[in-house]
């Protein structure tokens, strides 16, 4: 695929590949922000990370990997495949975090698993009732996860046991925060 004129100017002035941003490019529903060689963008799905997603790491040397079409949609296949209805399935990638150093795997796709773990209404111990505390139980299992899959061993998948207590119908998409909810867009 040839680059965009977009695509070569930035490349040029950051010293990355044009065909590489062209595809974080044709990959972003929008362009958050472009600054600094980094360009963080809303992916397709809602998803707001850098490079929409699109990684050359763990790859061949000129290629580049995107994110599925539909996570969950893929999720949905693995945990089919499996055939145990008593196993749920995370499709993850690794994300950045503002405000933060270092990066952490986070839930795309979810089949078989409640993502979320929401706390509004119930009691603290000093009887205080809680009004915004839900959990990403996805995204903590999927972190957990990465810790023994490791970046660089060339392990895709990680057994988590104990989690039984999530299982039941979600979707990674309830992971995602409507724009009209997102302080920050």
């Amino acid at each position: 695929m040839a680059p965009s004129p977009r695509a070569a100017e930035w490349a040029a002035a950051w010293g990355k590949d044009p065909r590489v941003v062209e595809v974080v490019l044709r990959e972003s529903r929008r362009i958050v922000r472009m600054e600094r060689g980094i360009l963080i963008a809303e992916t397709l799905h809602g998803f707001i990370c850098a490079n929409a997603g699109v990684d050359a790491s763990n790859v061949d040397r000129g290629a580049v990997t995107v994110l599925p079409r539909d996570p969950d949609g893929s999720a949905a296949r693995i945990r089919a495949r499996i055939g145990r209805p008593d196993i749920g399935v995370i499709v993850s990638d690794t994300f950045g975090r503002p405000w933060r150093e270092g990066v952490l795997n986070v839930a795309l796709g979810v089949a078989g698993l409640r993502p979320l773990l929401d706390y509004r209404g119930c009691r603290d111990v000093y009887g205080r009732e809680l009004t915004s505390t839900v959990i990403a139980v996805a995204d903590e299992l999927a972190s957990a996860a990465e810790l023994v899959m490791r970046k660089t061993a060339r392990l895709p998948v990680a057994i988590v046991r104990g989690a039984g207590e999530w299982l039941g119908e979600g979707s990674g998409a309830e992971l995602v925060r409507a724009a009209g909810q997102d302080l920050f867009r």
